[in-house]
């Protein structure tokens, strides 16, 4: 194996959460067409995600944000299944990407924001965020609730 390809494994693994040897037979379905390769992992990660939907969230964090030299803040609160997920680092950055989102706009309810283009990527919905996070993390997550603080 090639340095190359050890790069490309790693990097599909931190794009998707798929396992290596998933990612190695995928490149090789594709003849080592990267992006070909990632879309057919998201999507496999996309129907991991939709099995675990009807788990119980039991967990989760409060995560605050404040954005624009303190004028505008948020508050999320983000459900997962364990304290172990809601401690890791994918975790933790899908909470600050939404919080960052909700500074943005004006939104009065959860499905506004889940539906809404994701600022950093128009491509994506932050619904399309959550997913990819429950594929790489292997747990049900749910944007619960959210606030918005903003000094007029």
């Amino acid at each position: 194996m090639s340095k190359l390809d050890v790069n490309k494994i790693k990097e599909l693994r931190d794009l998707t959460g798929a396992g290596v040897l998933e990612i190695k037979k995928t490149l090789d379905k594709f003849e080592d067409d990267f992006e070909q390769a990632k879309q057919h992992l998201m999507e496999l990660g996309k129907a991991k995600a939709a099995k675990k939907a009807d788990r119980e969230i039991k967990d989760g964090l409060v995560y605050s944000y404040i954005h624009a030299g303190g004028k505008v803040g948020s508050l999320v609160l983000l459900g997962c299944e364990t304290d172990f997920v809601a401690k890791t680092d994918d975790f933790n950055k899908l909470c600050k990407e939404i919080a960052m989102q909700i500074c943005t706009g004006d939104y009065e309810t959860v499905e506004e924001i889940l539906e809404d283009e994701y600022i950093r990527d128009t491509s994506k919905k932050i619904q399309d965020l959550i997913t990819e996070t429950i594929a790489k993390v292997g747990e049900n997550i749910t944007l619960v609730d959210f606030q918005k603080l903003s000094v007029k």
